[in-house]
């Protein structure tokens, strides 16, 4: 069943311009440590006409509105069309794509935002990953370190997946909708397509096309 986790089963590659980094590993988590120096290395490609680097390691494309109080940190890069609110916190190792809403007092760390990504009230999110049209509701956030501080796993099923990371919070497939107030604990993986009701406390893989409404109790989402 740990096959439903793989990268290409979950993400549209041709959303992000991280597609060179994550085409390279079989599971999203795996690109964790190396998003660092992959957003060095492709700032300096970019296009000068569309992104500017607005300090050392840090390219916001014209097109983006960063708002005064927002504060972003290097490495970085910022999408076209991009909107980052005030009070936003960007603390580095952070690739954000296109069409995205960064929102007020929401922090970013060593993350990877697809395009069309909204994080748009009071969210943390560490050591993740996003996919194309996913959304975080208000108050919604990644808990990316277990409070044993051991390594961290992820339960697929039954299964029990070792991660080797120290940290990492969540990867959100294409087109998931996390519900307000929710945690997604360390080593959470959801499919593509799937909802989490509000105020839930997610742990593991939530397969493709679900809706996680509580711990045991996660219905197929059937045509609509």
């Amino acid at each position: 069943m740990k096959e439903l986790m793989r990268t290409i089963e979950n993400y549209d590659l041709s959303r992000t311009l991280a597609k060179d980094l994550l085409i390279k590993y079989e599971y999203p988590w795996q690109a964790l440590p190396f998003i660092k120096e992959f957003v060095i290395e492709l700032g300096r490609t970019l296009d000068k006409e569309i992104y500017e680097e607005i300090k050392e390691n840090v390219w916001v494309a014209k097109s983006a509105e960063i708002y005064p109080t927002a504060y972003i940190a290097a490495p970085a890069i910022i999408g076209e069309n991009t909107e980052v609110r005030p009070g936003a916190f960007i603390r580095g190792s952070v690739l954000v794509g296109s069409n995205c809403v960064i929102g007020n007092s929401t922090e970013l760390k060593n993350v990877i935002i697809f395009d069309n990504v909204q994080v748009p009230h009071y969210n943390y999110v560490g050591d993740s990953i996003l996919g194309y049209k996913s959304h975080m509701g208000a108050g919604a956030l990644t808990s990316n370190v277990k409070q044993d501080k051991t390594l961290v796993t992820v339960n697929c099923l039954g299964e029990r997946i070792e991660t080797g990371l120290k940290k990492f919070g969540a990867c959100l497939g294409d087109n998931v909708e996390i519900g307000c107030n929710t945690v997604l604990n360390p080593g959470t993986v959801i499919g593509k397509n799937s909802r989490v009701y509000p105020l839930s406390m997610v742990r593991g893989f939530v397969k493709q096309n679900s809706i996680y409404k509580k711990a045991g109790e996660i219905a197929e989402i059937r045509g609509e």
